[in-house]
């Protein structure tokens, strides 16, 4: 059963849907579906999540985070070199950008459909990982939220590690049943279909579950004075992108 996050979405002010990435059989119980463009961002669906719509990605028909999120290489590593290296300007040589691309890792799909879109809680044994769309102070929060359980030793709850914004929503990810959390969209090629003030901190399973028991936890930092003068400081709510200003309306549309 899906752990309910209707306490962080509320303490947060959280506008923007949750989104869920599902490794799935059937794409059946996600409609309804749109599928990509040849080369499409897949944040360019952004628009799309707020209606309640959900990107359905194969094999066969994928956007640009085919070889990120499905193990696709529809270009030869030579091509994705002098693509990011030259292209992009990621790298200062190609050997690093070589080297970068040697070790990064692909996820590799369970089942044949591949989507992303607001949590289906009737889908939840699918899951793979939660993106919470942020401005900085809900970030903050968040944050903390992920150190809650954290003992010294164990995995490193919250990570910001290089790499594509559809690669920070999954395949950096080291273990998907470890809990731990990625701060996101900080690839500068996606952020045109994001608000100026948006960040991703995308979830896994387990880390997700940890943290809708963090929102209700009673002895938790999120019934601290420190929440709370951030709340005063913000005007009631964090949903403003800073003191005195408001983000713009995000929610669905009727």
């Amino acid at each position: 059963m899906q752990p309910d996050p209707a306490t962080i979405v509320r303490i947060l002010s959280i506008k923007e849907p949750l989104i869920g990435i599902y490794d799935a059989p059937d794409p059946t119980p996600f409609a309804p579906l749109v599928e990509p463009a040849q080369r499409e961002c897949v944040f360019a669906a952004r628009e799309l999540w707020r209606q309640g719509l959900t990107l359905h990605l194969t094999r066969e028909r994928h956007g640009c985070g085919s070889r990120q999120l499905l193990g696709v290489n529809d270009r030869t590593p030579e091509q994705m070199v002098a693509f990011l290296c030259d292209k992009e300007g990621l790298k200062a040589t190609h050997e690093l950008m070589s080297l970068w691309l040697d070790a990064a890792k692909s996820y590799e799909p369970r089942e044949g459909h591949f989507l992303i879109g607001p949590l289906r809680p009737s889908q939840y044994d699918c899951l793979r990982a939660v993106s919470f769309y942020v401005n900085p102070d809900q970030l903050a929060v968040l944050c903390a939220g992920a150190i809650h359980r954290h003992r010294v030793g164990d995995i490193e709850p919250v990570i910001a590690p290089f790499g594509s914004g559809c690669m920070q929503i999954l395949s950096l990810f080291e273990d998907l049943e470890a809990p731990q959390a990625i701060i996101g969209a900080l690839d500068q090629a996606m952020r045109k279909h994001l608000d100026p003030w948006v960040l991703t901190f995308t979830a896994t399973k387990p880390m997700f579950q940890q943290l809708c028991l963090w929102a209700d936890d009673p002895r938790s930092s999120r019934h601290t004075g420190f929440l709370q003068d951030l709340l005063d400081a913000r005007g009631g709510s964090l949903r403003g992108m800073a003191a005195g200003s408001a983000a713009p309306d995000c929610a669905p549309k009727a």
